[in-house]
């Protein structure tokens, strides 16, 4: 077993996200005055991108991870994260848009299945690497 060196790097950049997307629901409750609860639909959106966020994106990273540490080939770890993180960043922009915009289902639905399709991908190479 190696060190997931590539899968590593890119848990750093998603740390950082996640910290912009925690920034970005303290910013909104700031300025709404909103100490708890979800403080209408605007907060909602922020608070349920960074729930999303770090609902998918862990165990996303741990099956990458097991994959590259476990001798995965390099270039499908680079792939399933890139995909990943354009993504993860997508989806909070989907989020914002107006319901039933192409900028909403571009973003957000296309963040969504990409995410899926990671996760899928993931899980597919790490049981037939078993």
């Amino acid at each position: 077993m190696t060190y997931p060196t590539t899968t590593a790097f890119f848990a750093g950049l998603f740390a950082l996200v996640y910290l912009g997307l925690a920034a970005w629901v303290v910013a909104g409750r700031v300025s709404g005055n909103t100490l708890f609860g979800n403080g209408g639909d605007a907060l909602t959106r922020r608070v349920r991108s960074h729930a999303n966020f770090g609902e998918y994106v862990p165990f996303a990273l741990v099956l990458i991870g097991l994959y590259e540490a476990g001798g995965g080939a390099h270039g499908l770890v680079t792939g399933l994260l890139v995909v990943l993180l354009v993504a993860r960043l997508a989806h909070p922009v989907g989020m914002l848009a107006p319901p039933n915009t192409p900028q909403q289902f571009a973003c957000r639905g296309g963040g969504t299945i990409a995410t899926f399709g990671v996760l899928a991908v993931a899980a597919v190479a790490l049981l037939l690497r078993g």
